[in-house]
């Protein structure tokens, strides 16, 4: 569910040599033939099908974040029990909204080339199919939050999901700026951890985590639009970069919200989610992150686009991480 944890295998590179299974309906192929060929070819388990409808690559760093708010609004008072509770329910979630995610969007997932092999465009699963599980996984993981932690927790989650699937996902085909709105579900796992640990106790905390995540977003998905600007118009979606060719404004989201994240552990701190490790570091990132943007602003190419992206799977695990020694140094130093 979460936007903000794609990680590269995510982006595969097309060279993949991706069959033509989906593209029936644009370019006169035969469908069915092709999608058979492609079952004949390797077809997965079912099992391997309902997970991919999980994203589980996304779900595990979503899960990383929840953890990580969790740590950091517990403090001493950690309980692995909660936790477990914790990430059980809202790992149901996101894999709910994963597969509604994949069922809203399977007639576009079924024109792009780094989609067209899911289980949903290459007919290995039926729409009812994901539907069914996508709701029944929802569903479950929030009653399991809203009985097993505080139920602000259970809250912040039913929010992402809603905001997911039902205001983000759509909002794909309508309008370029779609991203900053995604970003907004991709920003409260971590809320949902802390709302775990400490209700609605200390939400100045949670705010800050959600800043970070939220401004870590936009370059992180503008670098993957770019990269990714002809499939993602092949299937109808309304990325920057499509409306901006020559990338001057996806370059400037870019720059600002890099710049953004450099004081961004100075705001943190006076939220009351990080020390002075944290301070630093997000500088220090922040400005290695904004030197690859400014770069792409200079060299608007692929290769610089994906070094953005490199950037930016690095900035996100190094300060979180430093957060979490801040907030675990006083324990043990104490």
């Amino acid at each position: 569910m979460m936007k903000a944890a794609t990680i590269e295998a995510e982006v595969a590179p097309l060279e993949q040599g991706l069959p033509l299974v989906g593209l029936g309906g644009v370019y006169g192929l035969d469908t069915h033939s092709t999608t058979r060929a492609c079952r004949d070819e390797a077809t997965p388990s079912r099992f391997a099908d309902y997970l991919e409808l999980t994203k589980p690559r996304i779900a595990v760093m979503a899960l990383f974040t929840v953890a990580v708010g969790y740590l950091l609004g517990a403090g001493s008072g950690v309980s692995a029990v909660v936790l477990l509770h914790t990430l059980l329910g809202a790992g149901l979630v996101a894999a709910g909204g994963s597969a509604l995610n994949q069922w809203l969007e399977r007639f576009i997932d079924g024109r792009m080339w780094r989609t067209m092999k899911r289980p949903l465009p290459a007919g290995r699963l039926t729409p009812a199919d994901a539907l069914a599980f996508g709701i029944g996984l929802g569903v479950v993981g929030l009653v399991y939050l809203f009985a097993a932690v505080p139920y602000p927790a259970g809250v912040a989650a039913a929010v992402t999901v809603v905001c997911y699937v039902a205001i983000y996902t759509p909002l794909k085909t309508v309008t370029v700026w779609n991203t900053v709105v995604g970003a907004v579900p991709g920003a409260l796992p971590p809320v949902i951890g802390w709302f775990a640990a400490r209700g609605w106790d200390g939400a100045a905390g949670a705010l800050g985590l959600f800043l970070i995540l939220f401004l870590w977003q936009l370059p992180h998905f503008m670098a993957i639009a770019w990269m990714y600007r002809d499939d993602y118009a092949r299937g109808g979606l309304r990325m920057l970069p499509n409306a901006d060719p020559t990338g001057g404004r996806t370059a400037a989201v870019m720059i600002i919200t890099c710049a953004a994240l450099i004081p961004v552990g100075f705001v943190s701190v006076w939220l009351g989610v990080a020390g002075p490790l944290s301070v630093g570091g997000c500088a220090i990132l922040g400005t290695l992150f904004l030197r690859e943007a400014i770069r792409f602003h200079r060299n608007r190419t692929d290769v610089q686009a994906r070094k953005v992206l490199r950037a930016s799977l690095l900035y996100l695990p190094g300060v979180l991480g430093l957060l979490l020694l801040d907030g675990l140094l006083p324990l043990v130093t104490g």
